[in-house]
């Protein structure tokens, strides 16, 4: 095994990256840990004393999670939901309007589009607004939120290290997988979700090292904290070859189902884009009709303790260990699909802050959930009643992976938080069949295709593809010059031909240069009293037709210039064209839109 020189690139990146991903994640793991103790408080302050309801939880025993009961007075929720929304839109739209919404595409918008950069406040104001809108019940989850805070804190790391602007993207990018492990209790899964979640069908392979190191320095510290059991308990269940074509139908409909999430979440986006009211209070407007609508829920479908309407608020995690200890009827998980996929596109779709990821899970649970119950009642040969479990499992993983365009993160991310491997290779089957069934549909709209279509690696492209190309592919073999006894007005009739630039040749060798900037100094008036030789430039930068245009525009930088004289490698006083910045740029751009093309 060969081992890296102190000196040697490999470890000086070992060294930077383990420094800078090991604070992250210890940020990141501290920030987790007052993100969940104050949504746990919040849910008891506000939901509980507040409303009456102590909503199940995540990694309950049976016994535990069976004993929960509905509100005394279910219309207490109204106002304590919209109370929730309105403090929460105050918070937001006055302080940091990027903060709305899930969290996770603005984390994405700033890998992209804003070269890392995330405002110091946005941190505190997305873990307060979030906290407000999921504790009081929101439709919402904590992966958005956690996802931007753990960004922040990235862009926050390369700020105190002044790192450029690829490593602070890369520094976003290991906030994200650090937080999202972290509080998910999912190094591995955290980790591939920094990669993946920023392309539909890419991944950011430079942040995956230190991803990894963040998100398990994270992972640790939550864990020490809250302890190292998975999210969820879930019993190991042993599947079987011809339950195959079942968790084939599983991915379809987890693929139409999560179409439908992705298409009435940005309809309800929409209308409260156009609705005709401040800011500021759509959001209460939205976590209103939640309320009205989980009532009306209770009221219709008693059943259960009106889990069909108090199991589509907050986070719903406890419904999905329900759903796992197979404790929910069929009916209930079939109306859970629709109920929680309507009241998480009016909660954040009116500007609510909070994640996407556990409506996502908690819809994909109770899909899978249906979707077994169903084969269980007609095929119990095929589909045992004690195989709905795997199926809430799967549900999970297929749905989400197929709407998140990350299948691989999810898929581990599930497993991790279920503390269950040995669904992976039929989860991989309903996965694969998801992902590919909901095409470009993706629940992330800042997402872009590939590498090659972020404009954060737009420049990195551009100059691979100069590396390859020569200063003889783009130089101009025709080009004017002028002498040292010509008039001024003589060199910039010949400028016309579009170059900014003259060599000075007398007997084909090349004497100097003169150049536009030098010429405009001169009163027009003067210029045809005016010779060449009295303004014109002895020095002057030339290069060779071999070298690549990669090195041509390194050079023009150097030097500030925007042509070069382009000179025989055996003799360099003979002019063999000129070179414009321009033409190099142009033929970078028509390469690099014809990859694009290709590759869409």
């Amino acid at each position: 095994m060969r081992i890296p020189h102190l000196n040697n690139p490999e470890f000086r990146y070992l060294k930077k990256w383990s420094t800078i991903a090991t604070l992250i994640g210890i940020i990141s793991g501290v920030g987790a840990i007052l993100f969940y103790e104050l949504l746990n408080l919040g849910t008891r302050l506000f939901l509980g004393y507040g409303a009456g309801f102590f909503p199940p939880e995540a990694g309950m025993s049976l016994e535990e999670v069976l004993n929960w009961s509905p509100p005394s007075n279910p219309l207490l929720l109204i106002p304590v939901i919209t109370l929730g929304g309105l403090i929460s839109g105050l918070i937001v739209f006055s302080l940091a309007p990027e903060a709305e919404g899930h969290g996770t595409d603005a984390a994405i918008r700033a890998f992209h589009r804003e070269g890392g950069k995330i405002r110091r406040r946005i941190p505190v104001v997305k873990m307060v607004a979030s906290v407000l809108t999921i504790s009081t019940g929101g439709s919402a989850g904590r992966e958005g939120p956690i996802a931007q805070i753990g960004a922040g804190f990235g862009s926050f790391i390369a700020d105190v290290f002044k790192l450029s602007e690829r490593d602070r993207r890369i520094a976003l990018a290991v906030g994200i997988g650090s937080g999202v492990g972290s509080i998910f209790k999912a190094p591995l899964g955290g980790a591939l979700l920094s990669t993946e979640i920023l392309y539909r069908q890419d991944f950011e392979k430079e942040a995956l090292i230190p991803s990894v190191i963040a998100s398990v320095v994270g992972y640790s510290i939550f864990c020490l904290y809250d302890g190292f059991s998975p999210v969820f308990a879930a019993q190991p269940y042993q599947w079987s070859l011809i339950q195959i074509p079942v968790y084939m139908i599983l991915g379809v409909v987890c693929a139409g189902v999560g179409l439908l999430y992705i298409k009435a979440f940005y309809s309800a986006k929409e209308f409260f884009d156009r609705l005709k009211v401040k800011k500021h209070i759509k959001p209460a407007i939205g976590a209103f009709a939640v309320g009205v609508l989980a009532v009306v829920l209770m009221k219709i479908i008693p059943e259960a303790n009106g889990a069909a309407g108090l199991g589509a608020l907050s986070m719903g995690y406890g419904f999905i260990q329900l759903a796992l200890y197979n404790a929910l009827p069929l009916e209930i998980m079939f109306t859970l699909i629709f109920a929680k996929i309507v009241m998480t596109a009016l909660t954040i779709g009116s500007g609510g802050s909070g994640g996407v990821f556990a409506p996502g899970m908690v819809i994909g649970a109770m899909v899978g959930g249906t979707v077994g119950a169903v084969f269980a009642k007609l095929f119990p040969w095929l589909v045992p009643p004690e195989a709905v479990p795997a199926f809430v499992i799967i549900g999970m993983m297929a749905l989400f992976g197929g709407v998140s365009k990350a299948p691989i993160a999810v898929l581990i991310m599930v497993s991790e938080m279920t503390g269950d491997y040995s669904l992976l290779f039929p989860a991989m089957v309903a996965i694969v069949g998801s992902y590919i069934l909901t095409g470009d549909h993706s629940i992330y709209r800042e997402q872009v295709p590939t590498r090659i279509h972020s404009p954060a690696h737009v420049e990195e492209y551009f100059r691979d593809l100069l590396r390859i190309h020569r200063v003889a592919d783009a130089m101009r073999s025709e080009f004017p010059t002028t002498a040292r006894q010509d008039s001024l007005t003589d060199a910039m009739l010949k400028m016309r031909h579009g170059v900014s630039a003259l060599p000075i040749v007398r007997e084909g060798k090349i004497e100097g240069i003169v150049r536009l900037r030098d010429i405009i100094r001169v009163p027009v008036e003067k210029w045809g009293d005016t010779r060449v030789e009295e303004v014109m430039r002895e020095s002057y930068s030339t290069i060779t037709p071999d070298k690549s245009l990669h090195e041509a525009l390194d050079l023009m930088e150097q030097r500030g210039v925007g042509t070069l004289v382009v000179v025989s490698p055996e003799d360099p006083s003979k002019p063999l064209g000129l070179l414009l910045k321009r033409d190099v740029i142009k033929i970078g751009e028509a390469k690099l839109g014809r990859k694009k093309e290709v590759s869409t």
